[in-house]
């Protein structure tokens, strides 16, 4: 099987589409996972240059749904679900993946988002998959079996810096969980998080040797799983983000670690362990 290294666009707002993915792959990136901004025009330039990029070789396009929160009821919150996913279908992304729902939405209300999500994916063939994250139905681990029962075809974006965070651990007693989900995983976002932050200030740093290796290690879970499942190819987007999730020094403000050397260097570790 196939790993594929994608590069998150989260962090270089600011940036033209051009200079982005002409930095993403000059180093070595097989794609890019981008909320797209609203602006008109990077999106027309966005969509022009990764079109001409693959005229010439492949190059994955994942978009992210992400939705700031608003002062909005749950009908609100799932027509603008609704209305996003259609505008991202229309980009022809490889893949979405989507934070959908809410952790304070009751679980038929999620399952009713879900539901959008897979009638879209089923009309369009485009597939959505749904990231593990804080404040989404997919907060907590065990909290996920019930929607994962349900809809047996669900899929997941594994990011489990959040579940850490959420149980303050690094979920040792919730290893039997952790394996019931593993199998739906089809996209992994490759960050350390750690008992109290989903994002370490420096995963190179000796300190975090043990943090490293329990996510390597699920890492690996989900790549042998669906190796054994046939699947022929899987995307990993080392994902540490810019402030504040990048940890600062006080009153500075200044991030302790480069954000884009420090993908860089997950992508690299990755490739000579998994």
């Amino acid at each position: 099987m196939q790993i594929k290294y994608i590069c998150p666009f989260w962090g270089w707002q600011g940036i033209s589409a051009d200079d982005f993915i002409d930095r993403v792959i000059d180093n070595g990136y097989d794609g890019v996972e981008i909320d797209m901004p609203s602006a008109v025009e990077f999106e027309k330039n966005f969509l022009n240059t990764i079109e001409t990029v693959r005229r010439k070789k492949d190059l994955i396009f994942i978009a992210q749904q992400w939705l700031p929160p608003t002062g909005e009821s749950f009908e609100e919150y799932k027509q603008r679900f609704s209305k996003r996913l259609d505008h991202l279908i229309i980009l022809q992304p490889d893949f979405i993946n989507s934070h959908t729902g809410k952790d304070f939405f009751s679980f038929d209300e999620n399952c009713r988002l879900i539901e959008t999500a897979m009638n879209i994916s089923a009309k369009t063939g485009i597939r959505i998959l749904h990231e593990t994250h804080r404040g989404r139905f997919t907060f907590h681990a065990y909290g996920l079996l019930p929607y994962l029962e349900k809809f047996p075809e669900l899929e997941l974006v594994a990011d489990f810096s959040h579940w850490c965070t959420v149980s303050e651990s690094l979920l040792e007693d919730q290893e039997a969980i952790i394996e019931r989900i593993i199998p739906r995983t089809g996209h992994i976002h490759a960050r350390i998080g750690y008992e109290h932050s989903s994002q370490v200030n420096d995963f190179r740093a000796p300190e975090w040797k043990q943090h490293v290796n329990r996510f390597v290690h699920w890492w690996q879970k989900i790549l042998d799983q669906q190796n054994k499942k046939g699947k022929k190819e899987m995307t990993i987007c080392p994902e540490f983000g810019p402030i504040p999730y990048m940890p600062t020094a006080p009153f500075i403000q200044q991030p302790l670690a480069d954000q884009w050397e420090e993908n860089i260097a997950m992508m690299e570790m990755l490739k000579g362990v998994l």
